[in-house]
């Protein structure tokens, strides 16, 4: 019985090896996250006597070669949470943190925990490149909001209320048509130092180049709109730089955007889940591959209460001697990621009012009982989690019995 405590950091780990009643097999060693290191390890840890168990955290990518490598070696890996090792074993007034402590204190987890220890299984290619692709989605979705209030706010003095002179929605490549106006006419004075027939053929020609449907009512309605304003800033090469910087700055973060959309789309339809989560209502094509993502596969959650816990939108009870309290907030203590589409999916319900789905029928019967806003929205996701868990699982354990 030999329980392996790993302190993953970035290139480099910490190794201690345990027996039970404090025996200690190898002090604490460092490794390098190398071919050649991990190779080592593998073999010196299936050298030992009786079974090896390997315990560490799951820190985003930094535990990932490592697991991975012990696991191909035939290794029992288990990647924990790091909240559940945080404040074990802490018997000492002193705050004392090393690598090497740390090493022990998974080890001597690993001996108290080791029949409920889960084994750690890499997700599949496709799964991982899904996942990955989501991250810098959000980052550059985070990115394109920024840079849009700043065109917005350098457009408020230029050209006030020129985001709201369209209402095109946004092209499959990213491009809005506001956007691509301002790019042309950055300032008011581009608009009414022409005449009202002199813009009207210029605005046409704009159209036709950029594929955009020319209306002369529209026309109209642009060059007045320019004509009624005051511009704090002067038309001048500064302005224009700052403006069309600001505007070819955000071009690239759509299509960029629209790019990693559709990889992530062409991702998630290769999943055998897909057909059946993209049949659920609130799930679209930009929903759906973000909550395969998020969740991975089910089949790694015991029950639904785990993926509900994985989410975070678990309340757990709370009682102590005669207080019992009913009502408790989310645990918030899983995916902020996964609460964040979840939250967006019942958007979709709340918005549409979809009475013969369940769910929406959940939720408008909490709102009727006067519960608040985020309450029977999240409730609602609880249940929609739930409904999703049965619904894939079984969908594929179907085609793993067929």
């Amino acid at each position: 019985m030999n329980a392996v405590g790993i302190d993953v950091s970035k290139g480099k780990s910490m190794v201690a090896v345990m027996r039970p009643f404090g025996e200690v097999v190898f002090s604490p060693f460092e490794v390098s996250h190398t071919d050649k290191d991990l190779t080592d390890l593998a073999k010196k840890l299936k050298s030992l006597s009786g079974e090896t168990r390997v315990v560490m955290e799951h820190t985003g990518y930094y535990h990932a070669p490592v697991a991975v490598a012990l696991h191909e070696a035939g290794i029992y890996v288990s990647a924990v949470n790091a909240m559940l090792v945080h404040d074990y074993g802490n018997n000492s007034l002193r705050r004392a943190k090393t690598d090497k402590k740390d090493a022990v204190k998974l080890a001597n987890y690993a001996l108290d925990h080791w029949l409920s220890l889960p084994r750690y299984l890499p997700a599949g290619d496709t799964r991982l490149m899904l996942k990955t692709c989501y991250r810098q989605y959000e980052q550059f979705s985070k990115m394109r909001t920024m840079q849009k209030n700043n065109l917005i706010s350098l457009l408020d003095v230029t050209f006030p209320d020129a985001n709201k002179l369209f209402s095109s929605p946004p092209r499959a490549d990213g491009s809005e048509k506001w956007v691509d106006f301002v790019a042309q006419y950055w300032h008011c004075e581009c608009v009414c130092g022409m005449s009202e027939k002199a813009f009207t053929k210029s605005y046409e020609k704009w159209c036709h180049k950029h594929g955009y449907n020319f209306s002369e009512d529209k026309a109209l309605d642009v060059y007045a709109s320019a004509c009624g304003h005051i511009c704090i800033m002067p038309k001048c090469e500064s302005t224009k730089l700052m403006i069309q910087q600001a505007v070819a700055q955000l071009q690239a973060s759509s299509t960029a955007l629209a790019a990693l959309k559709k990889q992530m789309q062409d991702l998630a339809s290769t999943l055998p889940e897909y057909p059946v989560v993209m049949q659920m209502y609130g799930v679209g094509p930009s929903l759906g591959p973000q909550l395969m993502a998020e969740i991975g596969d089910v089949r790694r959650f015991h029950s639904k209460s785990a993926l509900v816990a994985f989410a975070g939108i678990d309340a757990p009870p709370y009682q102590s001697g005669q207080i019992d309290v009913r009502s408790r907030s989310i645990s918030k203590r899983g995916s902020a990621k996964l609460r964040r589409t979840l939250f967006l999916v019942m958007s979709v319900f709340l918005q549409n009012s979809p009475f013969d789905e369940p769910i929406y029928q959940y939720m408008d019967k909490k709102r009727a009982e006067g519960k608040p806003y985020k309450v029977y929205m999240m409730a609602s996701a609880n249940k929609f989690l739930r409904r999703y868990y049965a619904t894939v699982k079984a969908h594929l354990e179907g085609l793993d019995y067929i």
